[in-house]
């Protein structure tokens, strides 16, 4: 019958009209709607539904606790952008590790732990710290290869690093607690950090560069180090623990310690550029855009799985699974590898909201109890595991969503090939976490584990 047909045709359109450019919220409400209209004429979708639409919209973003901490979240990272924190910050771990080999590839791995998850989007998360480090490191006579690899597995790292906007919707979206979702990343966000770091040490000590002069470093501080250490380290890195750290506790909702977050970036651009209405109208403007964007898709995805799972759409992914008879973790590499596939030419948001669902009711069919440990933590587990493979997709060649963005952001000099080569070593730690991650549970779980229970 054709009815069994319309998902099929719904995901075979969505995926011909995503490639034409147009916006992902408008292919997403108008294939849902079309689809829908589509059904009215055959007589197998009532009109009455249509109506439900506002109501899904309404269930999907006005009774979630997740979404209203995004916009003040994305106001963060642009606050902290505009204001100079970045740039501040970068100089100052620069500085202060003037002796350390490398100390520019390190401080810039901080900086995307640090900054990047507020920034949103891959996009603007490998942009803003191209921007803020590829000259200086150009400068300090950082071979392009190693400053791409550098700013690119910076920005990517801090896309899954708490409290990034998308372990938001990934906690909403496989049904876990926002908290445990930004506990079960660490130890593995950690360990690529040490290994990353550790790289370029290693390649510093191998391709000889030219040392700073750690004389003109300390004095180009000057003043008070106390002071200079409590703005340019201690005001933003501990607004990000603020806000952090109260979700994690449980002392308040998302929204109201993002609410705090928001207030404490908007006084940093007071604080560091002086009182220029300007720049918190320029703040908020570049937020209105982001948010617009982000909530443009999430209703979209609300009027696409609409009609999609009206007509058993949610069916296809189980019984294409059923039909393989591959087994539980046959499953899980199958999802993991669609899902790395996908982050090649789109971002988390469109990924998250509208790929996870579909393929969602054949995960949560899964069970690995007996090897995680229970059937909570097993969810941790699984969104563990979809963050770092996302994060390593929009890493790797030649279609690495986030090497696009370095590339545009970058200096003419940077060529696309300096960016293949610089990612390709990292790309390899990348895939070795997951393998561990893979075969030891516990490195994602056990932070959950002791922590909230």
């Amino acid at each position: 019958m054709l009815v069994d047909l319309l998902p099929h045709l719904m995901l075979l359109a969505l995926v011909i009209l995503l490639f034409t450019g147009f916006p992902v919220g408008g292919v997403l409400a108008g294939v849902g709607v079309g689809f829908a209209l589509i059904g009215v004429v055959i007589d197998e979708f009532p009109i009455p539904t249509l109506f439900l639409v506002p109501y899904k919209i309404y269930d999907s973003v006005g009774e979630s606790l997740v979404y209203p901490a995004v916009p003040m979240l994305l106001f963060m990272g642009v606050a902290l952008e505009i204001s100079g924190a970045a740039r501040e910050l970068l100089l100052c771990l620069q500085r202060l590790l003037a002796r350390v080999p490398g100390s520019m590839c390190i401080s810039v791995i901080v900086i995307g732990m640090l900054l990047a998850p507020m920034a949103g989007v891959i996009g603007a998360s490998v942009a803003t710290i191209a921007m803020a480090a590829m000259p200086t490191m150009l400068a300090q006579r950082y071979r392009p290869e190693i400053a791409s690899g550098a700013i690119a597995a910076a920005g990517t790292l801090g896309v899954i690093a708490p409290p990034a906007i998308m372990l938001f919707f990934l906690s909403d979206a496989i049904g876990v607690t926002v908290a445990n979702m930004f506990l079960a990343p660490i130890a593995p966000i950690l360990g690529l950090a040490v290994a990353f770091i550790t790289f370029f040490v290693v390649s510093d000590f191998v391709w000889k560069r030219p040392r700073l002069d750690e004389r003109k470093t300390e004095s180009e501080i000057g003043g008070s180090i106390v002071l200079y250490l409590v703005r340019s380290l201690v005001l933003p890195v501990g607004l990000i623990a603020l806000v952090l750290g109260s979700i994690i506790a449980g002392w308040v909702a998302p929204s109201e310690a993002a609410s705090v977050g928001a207030v404490g970036a908007a006084l940093l651009i007071f604080l560091y550029r002086g009182f220029r209405p300007s720049l918190l109208r320029e703040a908020f403007y570049r937020t209105m855009l982001l948010t617009g964007m982000v909530f443009f898709v999430v209703m979209g995805a609300s009027i696409f799985s609409l009609v999609f799972r009206f007509y058993g759409g949610d069916d296809i992914a189980v019984d294409l699974f059923d039909a393989l008879e591959i087994g539980d973790f046959g499953v899980l590499l199958v999802v993991l590898a669609i899902l790395f596939v996908l982050g090649f030419f789109i971002d988390w948001i469109e990924i998250v909201l509208v790929s996870l669902p579909i393929l969602y009711p054949a995960i949560s069919q899964l069970d690995f109890s007996w090897y995680v440990g229970s059937a909570g933590l097993s969810k941790v587990w699984i969104g563990a595991l979809i963050a770092l493979v996302l994060q390593t997709s929009f890493l790797t060649p030649p279609f690495g969503f986030a090497l696009f963005f370095l590339k545009g952001s970058a200096p003419p000099s940077v060529r696309m090939v300096d960016i293949y080569r610089g990612v390709f070593p990292l790309v390899l730690i990348q895939l070795a976490m997951i393998a561990a991650v893979l075969l030891y549970p516990a490195i994602v779980t056990v932070i959950p584990t002791m922590v909230l229970l």
